[in-house]
């Protein structure tokens, strides 16, 4: 299924490898709060360096608007020598004299991480002059950071187009999933997809309609639907000036044959807070007064039996306000579900976001699914068909 360049293509002894990595994570007091994109590249930077490759890392953090010592990428860097287990030298700065002394200086096996590629402006632009500084460190180019492959910038594309490029294992593993949930995937395909507003998603709707069996569509976004189709949704979030584009995704739908799953039943809290009073009602009586927060029970059951005919699930977003009991039942209930029936060998399930992250962290089951994406904005406009660079650049080198 790989149609990219991998480290099984290439013998990286004695070669300096820039590999772009997404060191980006959260800090607390110049800690990093959540080493999950940390632990997730250390096998390709484990596999370079065992191999005798010169691991030298390439990563922005933050958007500082040039050089910022609160942007620097060296706490980072310690805290994933304690994920290696490895020691990882630093250089204070991407190009230059300092990172070039710095690589010159390392023995095979050895890894460096060098500074913020963001404190210069040649990295957004992509800038032929800033890549040729990159380049001049280095042999080969491996892209592992799938969750920056959207950007056209000079260390996540521009490189591999100078340099022979190879995807680095995070990269292929994401990639191989994101390829069995839409690309070749085994029927009947299903997708979830929730969140708040229909207007951050409608390319990825749009996409989705003619690609997969059967949508489930939840969330704050289903309020959008359920009014276009004349249902009063009471005070909840909804976009009622997009009801003409709902229809419009319901005909395409429609067209190219693809069931859309809408609730039949809702819970309605009169106000939106921690175990406020909640009651679930047919779609024939919502309040005017209140507001939609989770699908209900009829709905839950519907989302499971989808699940149950399906063979392959993407999913991104959830399908209510999760984040507070007890509106975080419906995704759980269809997460605990899919989980279990991927553990049990029935379903191939690939899920990302942010959000739906969050979501499957909460109902204890990221790590049952197939495979769950860290990958925010690339993971969605993948979804939504569109070509990546730092993806397209791997397919096409001839490097």
């Amino acid at each position: 299924m790989t149609t990219f360049r991998t480290l099984d293509d290439v013998d990286v002894n004695n070669k300096r490898v820039l590999v772009r990595v997404d060191l980006n994570v959260p800090m607390d007091n110049g800690r990093v709060s959540d080493a999950t994109r940390l632990e997730r590249v250390a096998k390709t930077i484990i596999e370079i360096s065992e191999k005798g490759g010169k691991v030298i890392l390439l990563s922005h953090f933050g958007r500082p608007k040039g050089v910022d010592p609160k942007a620097s990428l060296k706490p980072v860097a310690v805290t994933l020598g304690y994920v290696l287990r490895r020691h990882v030298g630093f250089a204070d700065d991407c190009i230059g004299k300092a990172a070039q002394d710095a690589v010159a200086a390392m023995k095979p096996g050895d890894i460096l991480c060098l500074e913020n590629t963001r404190f210069h402006p040649g990295e957004e632009k992509n800038d032929p002059a800033f890549v040729a500084q990159l380049a001049s460190l280095g042999d080969i180019w491996v892209n592992d950071a799938f969750s920056c492959a959207h950007r056209a910038h000079a260390s996540t594309e521009g490189l591999g187009h100078v340099l022979p490029a190879y995807a680095g294992r995070t990269m292929q593993a994401e990639l191989d999933a994101l390829a069995k949930a839409l690309e070749a995937p085994t029927h009947p395909v299903i997708a979830i997809i929730g969140g708040a507003k229909v207007s951050t998603k409608l390319d990825l709707l749009e996409n989705l309609v003619t690609k997969v069996d059967a949508l489930v569509i939840g969330g704050g976004m289903a309020n959008t639907f359920l009014h276009a189709q004349g249902v009063n949704v009471g005070k909840s979030l909804c976009e009622k000036d997009l009801a003409p584009t709902a229809l419009r995704i319901l005909d395409r739908a429609e067209a190219a044959n693809c069931a859309i799953i809408l609730p039949v039943d809702a819970v309605v809290a009169f106000h939106f807070e921690a175990n406020a009073p909640s009651q679930a009602y047919g779609l024939d009586a919502i309040p005017g007064d209140g507001m939609i927060l989770d699908v209900g029970p009829r709905s839950i059951d519907r989302i499971r039996s989808a699940i149950d005919d399906a063979a392959t699930l993407v999913w991104n977003g959830p399908v209510g306000a999760f984040e507070i009991a007890p509106f975080d039942r419906g995704t759980v209930q269809a997460a605990k579900h899919a989980a279990a029936r991927t553990k049990s060998g029935h379903l191939i399930s690939v899920a990302g976001g942010g959000d739906t992250v969050a979501a499957l962290n909460h109902a204890g089951v990221s790590s049952d699914f197939t495979y769950v994406s860290t990958a925010g904005g690339a993971f969605l406009e993948w979804m939504e068909g569109k070509p990546l660079p730092g993806v397209e650049v791997l397919r096409s080198t001839r490097n």
